[in-house]
């Protein structure tokens, strides 16, 4: 197998790794809101994260920025929490009418994937070593990230569907249940790495 090859399974596996269960928390509260046949707004919104995320990631791995590890732990909870109250406030609101409702969560999903970034990069640098020629490695892994992520979301979405179509679940109250659990996670999380 090649490097490349190496880089891509273990980021699409970190995704599915139980110590990364805030990486999946945060999906399910940036999906909460989207119905099955909104796929491709959510892969935007996913992408979007995956590039803010690339970004500190690469920059981080490469030894360009430095920060603070534990600050890095609570700001990731809090972009669960965030991500889920706008969830809460706009539920049953149509957004479609709204321009800058509709592009805010790209713009703060880019901007929480900035900080997501951060956390995968100890890990990452872990794995590289002192590899001579992380780009290949960074590329591979993010795309790997990607692919995990974007199945993820598919099974977010086929669960949705089967919820609000099969057991007729109102939209509004599955958003409300999805984003109120996920926000649950993100504080408990939050007040952990807050007295840990």
């Amino acid at each position: 197998m090649s490097v490349f090859q190496t880089y891509l399974q273990l980021g699409f596996f970190h995704i599915f790794n139980l110590q990364a269960y805030d990486h999946l928390v945060f999906l399910l509260a940036l999906c909460a809101p989207y119905a099955a046949a909104e796929w491709r707004r959510v892969v935007a919104l996913v992408t979007s994260f995956t590039i803010g995320h690339s970004i500190t990631l690469a920059l981080a791995t490469l030894g360009f920025v430095q920060y603070n590890a534990k600050l890095i732990e609570i700001l990731i909870p809090v972009t669960i929490l965030i991500t889920s109250l706008l969830n809460l406030r706009q539920a049953g609101l149509d957004t479609r009418r709204e321009p800058l409702l509709w592009a805010l969560p790209n713009l703060l999903a880019a901007v929480f994937g900035l900080i997501h970034g951060l956390g995968f990069s100890s890990y990452l640098r872990e794995l590289l070593g002192q590899s001579s020629r992380p780009v290949a490695e960074l590329l591979a892994f993010n795309i790997g990230v990607e692919l995990g992520q974007l199945l993820i979301v598919a099974v977010i979405l086929l669960v949705g569907f089967v919820v609000l179509r099969a057991v007729r679940v109102a939209r509004r109250d599955w958003i409300l249940v999805v984003s109120g659990a996920a926000g649950g996670i993100a504080l408990v999380l939050l007040l952990q790495n807050l007295t840990g």
